[in-house]
């Protein structure tokens, strides 16, 4: 029983952890990499090469705005295939391609 309350209680700790930095504005890099869903060395590598917007106000840390990662993670949407096929019928019927 003691096993189980201790993991109840990490869990009860992770969840308190991941809302505190949902509410947070501003993450450290650790955050970010929890946050993204992402290893150090891969975020470290998407900071090096600028592909990911970050902020580094002394030269060292690394910081990173909540709001542009949500960003940064939304870009190059995905149409989906009703989008796309909707997509084709508007260009066909615009053309005179087609007639209705």
């Amino acid at each position: 029983m003691d096993t189980n309350i201790k993991e109840q209680l990490n869990r009860i700790e992770k969840l308190l952890t991941e809302q505190q930095t949902m509410q947070k504005t501003v993450l450290n890099f650790n955050e970010a990499c929890a946050y993204l869903e992402l290893s150090q060395s891969h975020l470290y590598k998407l900071t090096s090469t600028n592909a990911v917007p970050h902020y580094k106000p002394n030269g060292k840390k690394i910081y990173f705005q909540r709001e542009e990662l949500d960003q940064w993670l939304l870009r190059n949407r995905m149409d989906s295939r009703d989008e796309i096929e909707q997509q084709a019928a508007d260009y066909l019927i615009k053309k005179g391609k087609v007639q209705l």
